[in-house]
């Protein structure tokens, strides 16, 4: 039942995620210009853009669906699981 959720939600998660790229469409109105420099400076500019985001609604629906009525015995094993050590870069400047 958990490895179900499991897949289910990382399904999810992907599915959210593909749609995330493919809603937003980024388009530079602007270019950059750095700041002229002599004896005076002129101030730079920054580009400009204009982004177009879809839109995502979740909505809720009851049904009414058939589920096995199952009994469960709980007993404890010992595994070996996954961990996960992250480990910063060393600063060296």
């Amino acid at each position: 039942m958990k490895s179900t959720t499991a897949i289910i939600g990382g399904a999810a998660a992907a599915v959210i995620i593909a749609a995330g790229i493919y809603m937003i469409d980024i388009d530079q109105t602007q270019e950059t210009r750095m700041p002229d420099v002599d004896v005076s400076v002129n101030g730079g500019q920054l580009p400009e853009f204009e982004a177009e985001v879809g839109s995502v609604s979740v909505e809720q629906e009851d049904v009414t669906v058939e589920v096995p009525d199952v009994e469960v015995t709980m007993e404890e094993k010992r595994l070996s699981v996954p961990t996960l050590e992250i480990t910063p870069p060393s600063d060296d400047s």
